[in-house]
C-alpha cells in the first residue's frame, strides 16, 4: 500500500507515519520540513498555504492520503482536488467538535454539524473557530473524493508525541509527588483514544475503501478518573497521594475544567458530550483501543526521552493548574 501523509511529523500525523512504516507500506510525507521525519519515508517539501505550495504533489499515485489539517479549509480543498484523480482514499482527521452543540445524549454521526465552507481561506483563531474550520475541511474532502472520503471525528486524543499537554501535565504533576488535587467524582467514566489506535483504525478502514463520518474514540467507560490518575502514580513510581475533591469547591475557586485540570470535566452537559459518545459505527468497522495503562506507560517513557517537557502547539495555550490554586484547594482555604 502507498500512503501519503500531509504533515506527518507531530502527534497524530507522526503516529500514522510510524504505523504505516511498521506495516511495510510505502510512506510519503508532505510538509514544510520544519520538523524531523521518521526513518523509512519519502519526503516531499511544500507549504500548502502558498500559491505554488502543492507543486511537489502534482505527480505520484497513492492508495491512502491522510490529512490532519486544522487551519483554513481551503487548504484541504486544494490538496484534495489535486489528489482526487490519483488517490483511492482520503482520510480527514476531523473532530467531534464539528457537532452543533449541545448534542443529544446517544446521538450518532447523523447529528447536525456547525456550518463551514470548503472555500474558506481565512486563518481563524482556532481556539474560537476550531469547529467551523474542521467542518469546512470535512466538506472539502467530501467534495473532492465523495464516498471515498473517510472523516475520522476524533474524541480526546492522548498518547506519545502529544503536543497539547493534557496527559503529560498529569504525569509531570504526579511525578513531582506530594498531595495531588484529584478532581472527582473519582469513578467518572472517560472516553479517550490513543493516537496510535486512531492511526491503526484509520489506515485499516481506508485500505478497505470505507468512507463517511465516524466518531472515533473509545467505548464509554474505557477508563475512569481514578484509574487514569492511579495509573499515572504507578507508572511514574511517584510517592504522590491523590486527594479527591468534589467538583463544587474546585469550580468555586475559578478552576477551568479541561484547561486548568486537563481531561477532567464535571458531570453535566459538556461531560455528556465529551465522554458519552456513540461509537457503535466505528466499533462495527473494527475500532479497538488499547488499555489505558499501556497508553500512560508509553507516554511517560516518551516524555522522559524528550527531557520531561512535551512539545507545545503554538496555537494552543498551555494547560495545567496554578500550584498556588492547588495548594489553596488542598488546604481547604478556597
Amino acid at each position: 500500500m502507498r500512503l501519503l501523509v500531509l504533515g506527518g511529523t507531530e502527534f497524530v500525523g507522526r503516529a500514522v507515519v510510524e504505523e504505516g512504516v511498521a506495516r511495510g507500506w510505502d510512506v510519503t510525507v508532505f510538509n514544510r520540513g520544519t520538523h524531523g521525519a521518521s526513518d523509512g519515508v519519502e519526503m516531499l517539501r511544500g507549504d500548502r498555504t502558498t500559491p505554488d505550495g502543492l507543486d511537489a504533489l502534482k505527480k505520484g499515485e497513492w492508495d491512502v492520503v491522510l490529512d490532519t489539517w486544522s487551519w483554513a479549509p481551503a487548504a484541504v480543498r486544494d490538496a484534495a482536488e489535486l489528489l482526487a484523480p490519483r488517490a483511492a482514499s482520503y482520510v480527514y482527521v476531523s473532530s467531534r467538535s464539528v457537532y452543533d452543540y449541545p448534542v443529544a445524549v446517544g446521538a450518532d454521526e447523523n447529528a447536525p454539524v456547525v456550518e463551514g465552507s470548503p472555500d474558506d481561506d481565512q486563518y481563524h483563531d482556532r481556539a474560537q473557530d476550531y469547529a467551523r474550520v474542521k467542518a469546512g475541511g470535512e466538506l472539502a474532502a467530501v467534495r473532492a473524493f465523495g464516498d471515498r472520503a473517510l472523516l475520522a471525528r476524533a474524541g480526546l486524543i492522548v498518547g506519545p508525541y502529544e503536543n497539547i499537554g493534557r496527559l503529560p501535565w498529569w504525569l509531570n504533576r504526579i511525578a513531582r509527588g506530594g498531595e495531588v488535587l484529584a478532581p472527582g467524582p473519582s469513578e467518572l467514566k472517560l472516553q479517550l483514544i490513543d493516537a496510535r489506535d486512531l492511526a491503526g483504525w484509520a489506515l485499516d478502514a481506508a485500505a478497505r475503501q470505507v468512507g463517511g463520518a465516524f466518531n472515533v474514540t473509545s467505548r464509554i467507560g474505557h477508563t475512569t478518573m481514578r484509574e487514569l490518575l492511579e495509573t499515572c502514580v504507578r507508572v511514574t513510581g511517584s510517592d504522590a497521594r491523590l486527594r479527591w475533591a468534589d467538583p463544587d469547591p474546585i469550580l468555586a475557586a475559578g478552576v477551568q475544567p479541561w484547561q486548568d485540570l486537563p481531561i477532567w470535566v464535571p458531570p453535566g452537559e459538556l461531560y455528556e458530550f465529551l465522554h458519552r459518545t456513540n461509537v457503535d459505527k466505528a466499533l462495527g468497522e473494527g475500532l479497538t483501543c488499547r488499555p489505558v495503562e499501556e497508553t500512560v506507560a508509553d507516554t511517560w517513557a516518551w516524555l522522559r526521552s524528550v527531557g520531561g517537557e512535551a512539545p507545545q502547539r503554538p496555537d494552543r495555550p498551555p494547560v495545567g493548574l496554578d500550584p498556588k490554586v492547588e495548594e489553596s484547594l488542598l488546604s481547604g482555604a478556597a
